[in-house]
Protein backbone atom coordinates (compact mmCIF):
# COMPACT_ATOMS: atom_id res chain seq x y z
CA UNK A 1 0.00 0.00 0.00
CA UNK A 2 1.19 3.28 -0.97
CA UNK A 3 1.98 6.04 1.72
CA UNK A 4 -0.26 8.33 0.40
CA UNK A 5 -3.14 5.79 0.08
CA UNK A 6 -2.25 4.84 3.96
CA UNK A 7 -2.32 9.08 5.30
CA UNK A 8 -5.84 9.39 3.03
CA UNK A 9 -7.66 6.47 4.68
CA UNK A 10 -6.24 7.37 8.21
CA UNK A 11 -7.88 11.14 7.84
CA UNK A 12 -10.91 9.94 6.69
CA UNK A 13 -11.11 7.47 9.51
CA UNK A 14 -10.33 10.11 12.12
CA UNK A 15 -13.07 12.36 10.28
CA UNK A 16 -15.60 9.83 10.91
CA UNK A 17 -14.25 9.54 14.46
CA UNK A 18 -15.04 13.23 15.16
CA UNK A 19 -17.97 13.37 13.51
CA UNK A 20 -19.32 10.70 15.75
CA UNK A 21 -17.28 12.41 18.99
CA UNK A 22 -19.03 15.68 18.00
CA UNK A 23 -22.67 13.82 17.73
CA UNK A 24 -22.13 12.20 21.51
CA UNK A 25 -20.50 14.50 23.38
CA UNK A 26 -23.68 17.22 21.86
CA UNK A 27 -26.40 14.00 22.76
CA UNK A 28 -25.60 14.74 26.57
CA UNK A 29 -25.01 12.08 29.16
CA UNK A 30 -22.69 11.67 32.19
CA UNK A 31 -19.62 14.06 33.06
CA UNK A 32 -17.50 10.67 32.75
CA UNK A 33 -18.60 10.27 29.03
CA UNK A 34 -18.32 13.32 27.76
CA UNK A 35 -14.87 13.79 29.24
CA UNK A 36 -14.13 10.33 27.73
CA UNK A 37 -15.24 11.68 24.15
CA UNK A 38 -12.80 14.60 24.65
CA UNK A 39 -10.15 12.88 25.97
CA UNK A 40 -10.86 10.68 22.31
CA UNK A 41 -10.54 14.12 20.43
CA UNK A 42 -7.57 15.09 21.65
CA UNK A 43 -5.74 11.89 21.37
CA UNK A 44 -6.86 13.05 17.83
CA UNK A 45 -5.61 16.09 17.14
CA UNK A 46 -2.15 14.40 18.72
CA UNK A 47 -2.19 11.89 16.22
CA UNK A 48 -3.22 13.56 13.47
CA UNK A 49 0.11 15.41 11.56
CA UNK A 50 -0.48 18.98 10.83
CA UNK A 51 0.52 18.61 7.15
CA UNK A 52 -2.29 16.19 6.93
CA UNK A 53 -4.86 18.46 8.79
CA UNK A 54 -3.63 21.45 6.56
CA UNK A 55 -4.19 19.42 2.88
CA UNK A 56 -7.61 18.13 4.69
CA UNK A 57 -9.05 22.17 5.17
CA UNK A 58 -7.53 23.32 1.86
CA UNK A 59 -9.33 20.16 -0.09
Amino acid sequence: MHPEIHLLLHTQRAGEFRHEAAQRVTGGGSLRVQLGWRMVELGLRLATPRTAVAAAVSS
